[in-house]
């Protein structure tokens, strides 16, 4: 196995599911500026995630429409745009 290229900086890190309020504790060497206090009482980085195992069709059985950021919006936007120039 190659030395040094796997990062170092590992630690506890919550990650949040922000579409159904579930978080859970792992350990990650992502980058985040965001802190979050856990149930233990202390402090820890902050990612937040747009769909996990607990929102994901898949694994719940349920379709449900997470419209992030507006894309919806964005795409029926530009559609109109488009739409207005062809005629």
């Amino acid at each position: 196995m190659k030395k040094d290229i796997h990062p170092k900086g590992y630690r506890p890190v919550v990650f949040k599911d922000i579409s159904c309020d579930f978080a859970f504790l792992t350990r990650s060497c992502v980058e985040t500026k965001d802190t979050i206090k856990w149930e233990d009482g202390k402090e820890y980085p902050l990612v937040k995630l747009e769909i996990s195992m607990m929102s994901h069709p898949y694994y719940t059985g349920k379709m449900k429409l997470i419209d992030t950021a507006g894309r919806v919006d964005k795409f029926n936007t530009r559609y109109a745009k488009k739409k207005d120039v062809a005629k």
